[in-house]
């Protein structure tokens, strides 16, 4: 075993005297180490029920008869990191996150790992750590919120809160109706109810073949998530005995997969950049071709929130992922799940309850994918919209640039109403450099999308957008602007064209007006000169290569 290394030989007394003094007897010295990397914490929905399923995990790996080492790892509530400082955090964060699980399993030479996630960019984290070290690996994610009532409508968290600012500020909504929203638009522990990034990430994860089949759509406060979780306990074990790596699992068919399911889910644009970051420590070569090839070629079957009326929730009772994969099994390639089941058997098993949740091919909401990828001379490396969240009357639209440099100064001209219809507001500098960390813009659309304008303005950035933002939003914009792209050079009622179908993004100047104003281009000095941020924005990588930091 890799723990040997620590617990073997006369040289490791000094060792296991160490480990002795943590309770452990000389029998389990002889069994696997499994570290659980948890991401428990009470500042994250998604994360304050991870307590009990860390109990049958560990129940689990106990069962399968291996010693289980608990250690922490950081995690940010998106939602509360919005549209602040704050939000500079997250995707730095992921680069953490896979750093913690390198250098905790590495230290103490860990035989398997179990990673107990579910929010943003803690899942990615931990799968591109896991992909790093090739440890026999599983991931649990914690699963879905229910949705919350008001007046026996559904809530979800961004639909009726973020959408809702906008109408406050309007006088639109009641001061009851506003406190009943804060109430109960999150009536629990869970991921946010909708498609957004999380889910997304989850769903993807169980594609990959990281997590047990029906992981992803599991509630965070069922039994069934409990069983899952101790089932995972147990199977790690079993990986180790075995020794079933995460490369074994992750590789370019099984990342293939993940974007048809992505794609046909209509997820956050937020994978782009995490699968990326993944098959970038699988040793993968994947780039944004690659998602607009699949997109093209996989139809939109679900349609939750933001897009639809759907929820996870819906989702998890029409049969979760294993439904998805068994409307999509001519378009999957045959890659083995960590259970030791292949994903064609899954599918095979599966049972679809709701034809309206998941749609047969040949009724789909949409004959393309949830992304697409645009390019352009405003995106010469490209950018990435939800095509699925975007109007049919919007798919193609030309308007006036409103250029801002920062998130607050486009957020405070939104809602004091000086944004108008035929408009494209332009935030810049939000890139992994220049913002630092490529904040999300959920604030500023969502906005736009409450003061009824997202059928009339569009809003384009170097930064990106929360799984919760729907509308004409195009982000990952590349080069973005601290590094010197087109979007920098934008002025003030520069006309911009978005060509969704023809994947084009186009500002109409010429080649040598552009090149004009890049000759006198000055790029803004850096917001943040110390610490973490300042030297993220050193290393980070544009967001055509998934925002991976330089080694």
């Amino acid at each position: 075993m890799r723990s040997d290394k620590i617990k073997k030989g006369v040289e490791r007394i000094p060792h296991r005297a160490l480990l002795h003094a943590t309770g452990l007897s000389k029998k389990d010295l002889s069994r696997p180490f499994i570290g659980v990397a948890s991401s428990f914490t009470d500042l994250i929905p998604g994360h304050i029920g991870m307590r009990d399923l860390e109990r049958f995990i560990e129940r689990g790996i106990c069962y399968g008869g291996a010693v289980p080492f608990f250690f922490g790892v950081p995690g940010i509530c998106d939602g509360i990191a919005m549209g602040h400082l704050g939000m500079c955090y997250p995707l730095g964060l992921r680069e953490i996150v896979a750093d913690t699980i390198e250098t905790i399993c590495n230290a103490h030479q860990l035989d398997g790992l179990v990673c107990l996630t579910n929010c943003d960019k803690i899942t990615p984290g931990m799968l591109m750590g896991a992909s790093r070290l090739n440890i026999p690996t599983i991931i649990v994610t914690a699963g879905p919120m229910l949705s919350g009532r008001y007046k026996q409508r559904k809530l979800a968290f961004v639909h009726d809160t973020f959408e809702a600012v906008a109408l406050a500020r309007q006088g639109k909504i009641s001061p009851r109706e506003i406190s009943c929203l804060e109430m109960e638009a999150c009536p629990g522990a869970g991921s946010c109810q909708g498609l957004y990034t999380a889910n997304t990430m989850a769903c993807i994860t169980e594609t990959l073949g990281m997590s047990l089949p029906g992981c992803a759509t599991a509630l965070a406060i069922s039994a069934k998530k409990r069983r899952i979780a101790q089932a995972s306990g147990e199977r790690i074990a079993e990986l180790v005995k075995k020794n079933i790596k995460p490369l074994d699992i992750i590789n370019r068919n099984s990342l293939e997969n993940a974007i048809v399911v992505d794609m046909a889910l209509g997820g956050s644009s937020n994978t782009v950049l995490h699968l990326m970051a993944i098959a970038h420590e699988a040793g993968v070569n994947l780039d944004l071709k690659t998602f607009d090839r699949i997109s093209k070629s996989t139809p939109h079957i679900t349609n939750l929130e933001p897009a639809g009326p759907h929820f996870m929730e819906d989702l998890e009772y029409s049969g979760g992922i294993p439904a998805v994969l068994k409307r999509l099994k001519h378009k999957l390639h045959n890659t083995l799940n960590l259970s030791g089941s292949r994903i064609f058997d899954i599918a095979a098993n599966a049972e679809i309850t709701d034809d309206e949740v998941i749609r047969p091919l040949d009724q789909a909401y949409h004959k393309q994918g949830g992304l697409a990828i645009l390019f352009g001379n405003l995106a010469p490396h490209g950018a990435v919209v939800k095509q699925a969240a975007v109007s049919s009357k919007m798919m193609k639209f030309t308007g006036r640039a409103v250029v801002f440099d920062r998130e607050e100064s486009a957020m405070q001209a939104i809602l004091a109403g000086k944004i108008k219809g035929g408009e494209v507001v332009v935030i810049r500098y939000e890139g992994p450099a220049g913002g630092p960390g490529m904040r999300e813009m959920l604030a500023p659309t969502s906005a736009i999308v409450g003061l009824g304008l997202s059928d009339s303005v569009a809003l384009i950035t170097d930064g990106r957008f929360s799984g919760g933002t729907k509308g004409p939003c195009i982000g990952h914009v590349s080069p973005e602007a601290a590094s010197g792209g087109p979007i920098a050079i934008l002025k003030n009622n520069d006309i911009i064209t978005i060509d969704i179908p023809a994947r084009r993004l186009e500002v109409k100047l010429s080649k040598q007006e552009i090149d004009r104003r890049m000759r006198s281009f000055k790029p803004v000095p850096p917001k943040i000169t110390r610490g973490y941020l300042a030297r993220y924005s050193k290393l980070v990588s544009s967001a055509d290569k998934g925002a991976v930091l330089s080694s």
